[in-house]
């Protein structure tokens, strides 16, 4: 079952970071190697920039921070089943970027992700024309989750995250 969906407050942020490492480690360990993912995930969910990050996006209509609650089987109320991010794409401002976007591995499959998209695309709709988010090119799950969900892959990319990994850029009209 997909808990509710809704916009993300500085109190998510523990519930954020801590769902992003199981994410990142479901996903990523075999490409990046565990270490990697802790220092990578340490980085870029660090408590404060979640809590800048989510802050920000409060009062505007070009930006989201959603999170999908536990339902009542899932656990207390500090955890999260997912998480997205959306920001102004910086080189064209009719298009959105989803700059973070994970759900908790154990509930892959279960629709969590597809409710959590679905919510952001609806609420940026009025704001842009389309949707673009990256995906490791090695990370099979989420180039499925992507392509299923109806984005078309535009662009390779670098990631900076090591020796020549790339990502996919997908896009996507609402």
């Amino acid at each position: 079952m997909t808990g509710a969906v809704r916009r993300a407050t500085t109190d998510d942020a523990w519930a954020i970071h801590e769902t992003a490492r199981a994410s990142w480690h479901a996903a990523y360990d075999d490409i990046l190697g565990p270490g990697t993912v802790d220092e990578v995930v340490d980085e870029w969910y660090a408590l404060g920039d979640l809590e800048s990050s989510i802050t920000d996006v409060i009062g505007r209509d070009d930006a989201e921070f959603l999170v999908v609650e536990p339902d009542d089987s899932d656990g207390g109320p500090e955890e999260c089943r997912g998480f997205a991010h959306a920001v102004p794409w910086p080189e064209d401002d009719s298009v959105a970027y989803v700059a973070r976007f994970y759900v908790r591995p154990d509930a892959w499959g279960e629709g969590v992700g597809t409710t959590l998209l679905e919510r952001l695309e609806a609420l940026l709709a009025d704001s842009f024309d389309r949707v673009r988010l990256a995906v490791l090119a090695d990370n099979d799950i989420g180039i499925s989750f992507a392509e299923s969900s109806g984005y078309e892959r535009v662009a390779v990319r670098e990631t900076g995250l090591g020796d020549e990994l790339e990502e996919f850029v997908y896009e996507k009209a609402i």
